[in-house]
């Protein structure tokens, strides 16, 4: 760990590049997975083998697996990631205070990120890429599950980076707990933390660091069905939120019927659960076959085909028991009224919020970010999806003509005009 120092050096050598030199280290990257894709399946098979053995959850397994078109996807993410404008010397801001006084709020890179992932290898590409990308110096800890697949993720990063004027002394892994514990001590040589993990271990986080924390833990999604022109495409929604992508934080655990709607909808929505092997909790007045249900029922992140089904019985129940019961990462109203859709987006807390759509449309490289380091329930700095525009920060500058306050200041003869400028 004595090299975090390193790693702010080279992160200072990636900043001072250019836009073409990290484009195209991205493009070597991209490239070199693409060509050594047998050594990361070959990795990721001793990985599988070994998490089976030892009895891990299928949910766990799911994330773990770095198939075909996994490893596919997040290529196409460095793709276009490479297509998207320079985050780094963007001007946000532009002011004039006064004829030889110009102010400006440009963008700059946030310098050192440690980032603790779950057993996802292709994360790792997305967290590396966009680090890259945003001239961020990067830590990265990953899975113990995923160990041999992490590790060859970053040899071939690394790899490429060793032909770029770049370098590689911007990415570093770490291990071990031990490692952990001494990267939350590392208040200025690291200046951000990213954990993605359990509520526990997040909080473990944020009470061992002095470092700012950024991330969010369980993902408790909701659907709610409050009206519909087609019966069908809401059973749709409800259904692609639960099952495209069982495993994904950005999964449904909770779906809400209107009562007004409950009887013509519900049997329908049970029997294409059920057709996809989705185990249902909820009142059995609905369904005798029904799981039971209880209060923590809708505090749990099952992450796999289980899913609760409540009637409420208007909008505001059921953007109180979103707003009880949910991690404020991404809820879903299918609705026909427009009243309705605003009240549902303004008062539901988080993150996403969308109307008539998957939740499962809560990502980076889907909202054309190219791709995300996670999705953060924070409500400051940034919100939702993280990519590019997450990992930069801000400086004010200011350009005058030999300024001085004491002429803006009382028995002065100047006045601040502050005209905007963009």
């Amino acid at each position: 760990m004595d090299r975090i120092s390193d790693v702010r050096a080279g992160a200072s050598r990636l900043y001072s590049s250019s836009l073409e030199e990290r484009n195209g280290l991205l493009a070597l990257i991209r490239r070199a997975l693409d060509e050594k894709r047998e050594i990361l399946f070959s990795s990721n098979r001793e990985d599988i083998k070994e998490a089976e053995e030892s009895g891990i959850k299928r949910e766990v397994l799911n994330r773990l697996l770095l198939s075909d078109e996994k490893l596919g996807s997040a290529i196409k993410g460095i793709e276009e990631l490479e297509k998207l404008p320079d985050p780094l010397g963007r001007v946000r801001e532009k002011r004039e205070l006064d004829r030889d006084l110009i102010l400006e709020k440009r963008t700059y890179p946030i310098g050192v990120i440690g980032m603790i992932f779950e057993a996802r290898p292709d994360a790792l590409i997305q967290i590396a890429s966009l680090a890259l990308k945003s001239g961020n110096g990067i830590i990265l800890k990953g899975g113990k599950e995923s160990k041999r697949t992490n590790r060859a993720l970053v040899e071939i990063i690394k790899g490429a980076a060793r032909e770029s004027v770049i370098g590689e002394g911007w990415i570093m892994q770490i291990e071990s707990h031990e490692d952990v514990d001494l990267m939350l001590k590392s208040e200025g040589d690291v200046d951000l933390i990213i954990p993605r993990g359990s509520n526990s271990f997040v909080r473990y986080c944020m009470e061992n660091t002095n470092i700012p924390v950024l991330g969010h833990s369980d993902g408790i999604c909701h659907v709610y069905i409050e009206s519909y022109t087609s019966l069908e495409g809401a059973v749709k929604v409800a259904v692609d939120s639960k099952i495209q992508y069982p495993a994904a934080c950005n999964a449904a655990e909770t779906i809400l019927i209107d009562q007004k709607v409950a009887s013509e909808i519900a049997p329908a929505l049970i029997a294409a659960l059920r057709e996809n092997g989705v185990a249902i909790h909820g009142d059995r007045a609905l369904d005798p076959e029904l799981e039971e249900i209880t209060p923590q029922s809708f505090g749990t992140e099952y992450l796999s085909k289980e899913v609760n089904l409540k009637v409420v019985a208007s909008i505001d129940e059921a953007i109180d028991h979103i707003n009880r019961y949910g991690s404020h990462h991404t809820d879903s109203i299918v609705t026909t009224d427009r009243t309705k859709m605003d009240k549902f987006v303004s008062l539901v807390d988080s993150a996403d919020v969308f109307i008539n759509a998957s939740t499962r449309f809560a990502d980076g490289f889907r909202f054309g970010l190219g791709a995300e380091v996670g999705i953060s329930t924070a409500k400051i700095h940034a919100r939702g999806p993280v990519g590019l525009d997450g990992l930069v920060t801000t400086k004010w500058i200011l350009s005058g003509d030999y300024s001085i306050v004491a002429d803006y200041s009382k028995g002065g003869d100047k006045h601040f005009s502050h005209r905007e400028l963009i």
